[in-house]
């Protein structure tokens, strides 16, 4: 009888291990990258500061209704993700792949906005190598545009193995990871939004 409770607590124990684990590898990874985003805001918010030479900040503001569109596509993304896990929760895969192929959707949504407003500044010769504000715009707002595809790419291979018949309910440390990487990518585009579009509208920077 000894033995059946050792084994069951083994059987229980074991699960739990890795799942610890890869939650708390994905915290670590997520401060550095939030230690990195930061370092770029900070160096756009100098540039910006010190560097008048046109093109600024201002070059944006004929974009801001369409970027703001974009954008709130990115954010519904968290709402969306939020409803696969709780879809998981209640073992519901159908429910699990239907949300997350809407959250793919609302990312590439916004992908796709965010490149076509590098193709319109890139029309008017405004390029990373313009100036430094230049410089330092695409070089946050495109590292946070690769985020976003290592994202949409995480959340298409958990919709396809959903589809396949994986991750039976009520957790799944893949599903929470992913979900988690998609909640940071979307609250370091709400400061790089926030600073680089509506101060600038608020005439704040």
């Amino acid at each position: 009888m000894s033995v059946t409770a050792h084994s069951e607590t083994k059987v229980h124990h074991e699960p739990g291990a890795p799942m610890r684990k890869a939650e708390l590898g994905i915290l670590a990874f997520l401060t550095t990258e939030a230690i990195f985003f930061g370092l770029l805001i900070l160096s756009y918010i100098y540039f910006l500061v010190t560097d008048n030479r046109a093109p600024n900040a201002s070059v944006l503001e004929p974009s801001f209704v369409r970027t703001l569109i974009f954008s709130l596509c990115l954010f519904a993304s968290s709402g969306t993700v939020v409803f696969a896990e709780r879809a998981l929760k209640r073992d519901n895969r159908r429910g699990l792949v239907i949300w997350l192929i809407v959250t793919v959707l609302l990312g590439a949504t916004f992908l796709g906005g965010q490149i076509w407003e590098y193709s319109d500044l890139f029309a008017e010769s405004i390029i990373p190598s313009r100036n430094t504000f230049a410089t330092s715009f695409f070089t946050m707002t495109g590292f946070h545009g690769l985020h976003v595809f290592g994202g949409l790419v995480m959340l298409s291979i958990l919709a396809f193995l959903a589809m396949r018949g994986d991750f039976r309910g009520p957790h799944s440390s893949a599903v929470t990871c992913v979900s988690w990487y998609w909640h940071f990518v979307d609250m370091v585009w709400v400061g790089i939004f926030t600073l680089v579009y509506i101060l600038p509208v608020l005439n704040i920077l």
